[in-house]
């Protein structure tokens, strides 16, 4: 086990003792969330929600059934909300490598089961390091989640491999977590505070870029980011030469060119999402209007083709010929449209 590891293991099992205890805005508070998830997270054990050191809300829609695995867990809260979603026949596992954060999770699946009204429980967690996920079969995971964890890895490239390893074709992975606009040193990433805060491990934006595109995830879709502010007097001197940035971003194990081309694909979202009825947002350059087709690169097109999302979307076009880079063209509507609330981001 690495220091780092044992620095976090340290900072999240006895340093803290519930996100009051944070000392930057790298935690979002629960009123941040999507509106259709609040009644979910008041569902979930006040205990659980306590220890929650989450960055934003990395939870999709149109998870009914679906294998979910969520990577760094911690005290379950993301892993009750996504057993709501998935219902009974649907699965949602949760890895995290500390034992005190298991324990609180563990502690409430019986809990849980009941006040959902399951008959057995769909949920487990197990422990693991991020970058080890040995216990999870090759391609049997639909959607992998995670809520500011990534960035406490110190090693990246194992993590975002293992999860390309596990996913199902079409799968996709939806993560919040903490990005800078360069490489910190070598004394910010060994502040065992400041890693513990989120921002020591923080991604470099182009590192990210190209760990995933040597895995086979061509492309990342940023959905929402905000700007992290350091107010802590002690913190702020070290850091407030970088640029932090919360961002919730999505990628599919789907075949994907490493640019936007253009191969006159459109799309149509049909509405049929129920917590997106008016409207459905891919990432901050795609959003779809119900019932308006929007133009769309070759790469959107294959995402809305061949994810779970494909019953939502009409796909028109073909890849016979080429008409260049890709522009964003999406139609008027759906530009004027207001987003929808659901993909609104955290922090």
């Amino acid at each position: 086990m690495s220091q780092i590891h044992e620095d976090v293991q340290e900072y999240y099992g006895e340093t803290l003792k519930t996100n009051e205890d944070l000392l930057t805005s790298a935690c979002c508070p629960t009123d941040a969330m999507p509106a259709y998830l609040r009644p979910l997270v008041a569902n979930v054990h006040e205990e659980v929600v306590s220890k929650f050191y989450g960055c934003g809300s990395p939870i999709p829609p149109k998870l009914d059934g679906m294998t979910v695995l969520d990577l760094g867990s911690g005290s379950g809260q993301d892993c009750y909300v996504l057993s709501q979603l998935v219902g009974e026949n649907g699965k949602v596992i949760g890895v995290d490598m500390t034992d005190q954060q298991l324990d609180v999770a563990r502690k409430y699946i019986d809990y849980h089961t009941e006040k959902f009204g399951f008959s057995k429980p769909n949920i487990s967690f197990v422990k693991h390091f991020i970058e080890d996920l040995s216990s999870i079969e090759d391609a049997s995971v639909d959607l992998v989640v995670s809520n500011c964890v990534i960035n406490l890895a110190p090693e990246k490239d194992k993590v975002f491999a293992e999860i390309y390893r596990i996913l199902k074709p079409g799968g996709e992975l939806y993560f919040a977590d903490v990005f800078a606009d360069r490489r910190l040193s070598a004394e910010l990433k060994a502040d065992p505070v400041i890693v513990g805060e989120c921002l020591g491990g923080a991604l470099y934006t182009e590192d990210y870029r190209r760990q995933m595109a040597a895995l086979g995830f061509n492309m990342s879709y940023t959905v929402s980011n905000s700007v992290l502010t350091v107010e802590d007097e002690a913190l702020k001197p070290k850091l407030e030469h970088i640029n932090f940035t919360s961002q919730t971003v999505r990628a599919f194990k789907i075949e994907a060119e490493d640019r936007e081309e253009d191969y006159g694909h459109k799309a149509r979202y049909d509405g049929s999402i129920a917590e997106f009825a008016d409207g459905f947002t891919l990432d901050q350059n795609n959003i779809f209007a119900a019932g308006e087709w929007v133009k769309v690169s070759g790469n959107v097109a294959n995402i809305l083709s061949q994810s779970r999302y494909k019953a939502a979307f009409t796909v028109e076009g073909s890849f016979e010929a080429h008409h260049g880079g890709f522009e964003a063209a999406a139609s008027e509507a759906a530009c004027c449209a207001p987003a929808p609330k659901a993909t609104t981001g955290c922090c």
